[in-house]
């Protein structure tokens, strides 16, 4: 028995050294009528060949991206990642490793993070990084805390361009400290709301650029105001790839930027796992979550790298603790890295430019077709629409045709009144057939 490595002379060896005559005297202690009579309503024990077919039969219902027409976005996104990534994440010493509790000994895994550190701060703009964080909605929620620690304030305000998902993390993380979070309604455009809602009480605001619904917003009159009022300005975002082309959350003068690297280097793999991308200015910086690896020099002074700060309840007093992330997503951050170092900046705003086309594209197709009305006016490679009938029947209808056309408002906010209105997404992988087949398929369902 392959995975049953126990004989029955093993078994008993150990049932006489614990004084048991068989295993039902294990469990002597739990109730008659609590023990069951027959065996648990499961398959029985198959050989392998059995199992792999069985999962075969199961990953079969599922549908690839690679086998439609696929313009989901809405917090992931469907890119090329490079064969060399998933190659060289796959090597033992990359694959096993985890979080260094010895550090200074893993000196190739502080390096990766320190890479890692200096690209994403360098991408938003913005003067240090941590080591990254689990996801995007976990560092938005990790930023909103931050935010309350820095001003001593208790209210929260989230514009209505955020990603429900993003709002829900946070409402959920924040309420056991008595945070209060306040959410704008669903807007596609909500710039001027959220400044109204300023005051002596708020601790920050948190943006999204480009927002849920595709938007991308200048957020310099967003960060004065909040500045004005003695509040920080957090920018989020779920696709990095956008600052390849379009101006980053740091240039506006965010206190905290956070968001999801997914984009870059990790495949969509159903949801998860993704890194979440975590850049605040330096005075702030023993605020922040997670860890920070540096660089220093050797007794030879030769390169090397330390783990600067690591401000978690394992390594400091609880109270003294900025958060309990206790994983930095090494494995994918390692993707993503590897993935930004192949593109350069060359490369990236090659790649940003090839989703904005693609976007203008898919934008110019739907508009085309009757009972569309496009949304979204400044946009990256994501867009809103809003159709004449339900959009989630209009997804599931267009499924059926092979055409996996976006996710509906009303699935990620069913509370926001926003039934007809679908997000939609176009990257580089999207073919000119593609927006062909969907905006034919979406002619005939309105039809």
């Amino acid at each position: 028995m392959r995975y049953l490595p126990l004989t029955d002379v093993d078994r008993q060896q150990m049932l006489n050294v614990i004084g048991a005559k068989n295993v039902d005297d294990l469990f002597v202690d739990v109730p008659k009528h609590a023990l069951l009579k027959n065996l648990v309503d499961l398959p029985k024990a198959q050989g392998e060949i059995e199992v792999h077919r069985h999962m075969q039969r199961l990953a079969e219902k599922n549908t690839p991206a690679g086998r439609t027409a696929f313009f989901l976005g809405a917090g992931a996104y469907r890119h090329h990642v490079p064969a060399s990534v998933d190659h060289l994440i796959q090597r033992s010493e990359f694959l096993t490793a985890y979080t260094p509790y010895q550090p200074e000994i893993a000196q190739g895994t502080l390096q990766a993070l320190y890479e890692f550190q200096s690209q994403v701060a360098q991408l938003l703009d913005m003067e240090v990084a941590n080591a990254s964080m689990y996801d995007g909605s976990t560092a938005c929620a990790e930023a909103a805390m931050m935010a309350a620690r820095v001003t001593k304030r208790k209210k929260i305000v989230f514009s209505g361009g955020v990603h429900p998902h993003y709002i829900d993390t946070a409402r959920t993380a924040c309420e056991a400290l008595g945070l209060e979070i306040v959410a704008l309604p669903a807007a596609v455009d909500d710039e001027a709301a959220v400044t109204k809602e300023l005051g002596a009480d708020v601790a920050a605001v948190i943006v999204q650029s480009p927002n849920v619904f595709g938007t991308v917003t200048d957020l310099t009159g967003i960060g004065e105001a909040a500045h004005g009022q003695g509040a920080l300005m957090v920018a989020t975002f779920t696709e990095c790839v956008s600052f390849g082309l379009i101006e980053p959350a740091g240039a506006y003068g965010a206190d905290i930027v956070c968001g999801e690297g997914q984009s870059i280097g990790n495949a969509l793999n159903f949801g998860g796992p993704y890194v979440g991308l975590f850049a605040v200015k330096e005075k702030y910086i023993r605020q922040m979550p997670g860890r920070v690896a540096g660089e220093t020099l050797d007794a030879d002074g030769k390169r090397g790298f330390v783990l600067t700060l690591s401000t978690r309840e394992q390594h400091i007093r609880r109270e003294k603790a900025t958060s309990n992330i206790c994983t930095n997503s090494g494995l994918c951050q390692l993707a993503w890295t590897i993935h930004m170092t192949l593109l350069g900046e060359k490369g990236l705003r090659h790649l940003a430019t090839l989703n904005h086309e693609k976007a203008i594209a898919l934008a110019d197709a739907l508009a085309g077709v009757k009972g569309v009305e496009v949304l979204t006016k400044r946009f990256f490679n994501e867009v809103a629409v809003r159709l004449t009938k339900p959009a989630q029947a209009v997804v599931d209808q267009l499924a059926a045709q092979g055409v996996i056309a976006g996710v509906a408002m009303s699935r990620l906010d069913p509370h926001a009144g926003m039934d007809n209105i679908l997000i939609t997404c176009a990257t580089e992988m999207n073919t000119d057939e593609d927006i062909a087949a969907y905006a034919a398929a979406l002619k005939q369902v309105l039809a």
